[in-house]
């Protein structure tokens, strides 16, 4: 049996009872470590579940799936990632080459920042598409998670964005020149993105965007508990300008409010706000939403 197993969102015991008699039945148990941030250390895990842990990059895991899925079919081996198995495409893909082997597979779900994002106070069921939002350089500026945001925002619906991560990535020269050599990791921050969006929205002028009248949450560390979490409220000029510090460790994700917005939302959200009275201003007279 092929298993992949959700970790969850904070430490080694977030992992589920179904989950752990998995890991711990497992003749192999690979962790992939490119997707999100284990806030966690492999041997703390290890200690745990009492189990050797093999590192699964992004080569082994979208390249080289061969060796993980390999005697799947006669014995048991576990994938583990952080958050929830179908948080990432890449993850859908090892299952499908899977099933074409032939090897059973089983999925066991834990929390991920799709469902933990409800912290903020924004209905979850008032969430639209989930967007990711890579990092800009010189040459490109792909502006295509603009149309969901703006599609979303349409129907009033909050958007989701998630923030790019850099880990064990290739400079263009190094890898043109065939170099296993990789940039340090990066993290997108909550300032930066808010730069970017704001970017798009100036060539765009939809008003989708506009930076004084936009509300966002901004999380950090989500389901990490009281002493690590961090969630910023505010317009996105607010944000934009707020001091980077005050957004707390990587992850981050962003969350766009959409004009649907319920009395109930505003009144949670405001307690996390940079500037109180602007943002249930904003709620009551861009967002026509009905405050006390």
């Amino acid at each position: 049996m092929f298993y992949i197993i959700g970790l969850g969102l904070c430490d080694e015991k977030d992992v589920t009872i179904r989950g752990l008699e998995a890991i711990k039945g497992s003749s192999r148990v690979y962790l992939e470590a490119y997707t999100s941030i284990l806030m966690v250390q492999k041997e703390k895990l290890e200690a745990f579940y009492e189990k050797p842990l093999i590192l699964a990059d992004r080569d082994m895991v979208e390249t080289e799936s061969d060796e993980i899925l390999a005697s799947a079919e006669r014995e048991d081996v576990s994938l583990l990632v952080v958050g929830d198995p179908f948080g990432a495409t890449t993850h859908t893909d090892i299952i499908l080459r899977a099933r074409a082997l032939g090897i059973p597979t089983r999925v066991i779900h834990n929390a991920s920042i799709m469902n933990a994002v409800g912290a903020c106070g924004l209905q979850l069921y008032n969430f639209g598409q989930t967007v990711s939002l890579v990092f800009f350089t010189d040459t490109w500026k792909p502006d295509s998670f603009y149309d969901r945001i703006k599609e979303n925002a349409d129907l009033g619906m909050h958007t989701l964005v998630l923030l790019d991560i850099k880990v064990k990535e290739q400079s263009e020269e190094n890898l043109a020149r065939g170099r296993k050599i990789y940039e340090p990791p990066r993290y997108m921050s909550i300032r930066q993105a808010v730069s970017q969006l704001i970017e798009i929205e100036s060539l765009r002028q939809t008003g989708t965007l506009s930076p004084d009248t936009t509300l966002a949450v901004a999380l950090s560390r989500v389901g990490g508990g009281s002493d690590n979490q961090r969630i910023v409220a505010g317009t996105l000029t607010d944000l934009v300008n707020h001091p980077e510090d005050a957004f707390g460790d990587p992850l981050h994700s962003l969350v766009l409010v959409g004009k649907r917005l319920h009395h109930l939302e505003v009144e949670y959200t405001q307690d996390f706000a940079v500037d109180l009275e602007r943002w249930r201003n904003t709620a009551k007279q861009v967002y026509g939403c009905a405050l006390d």
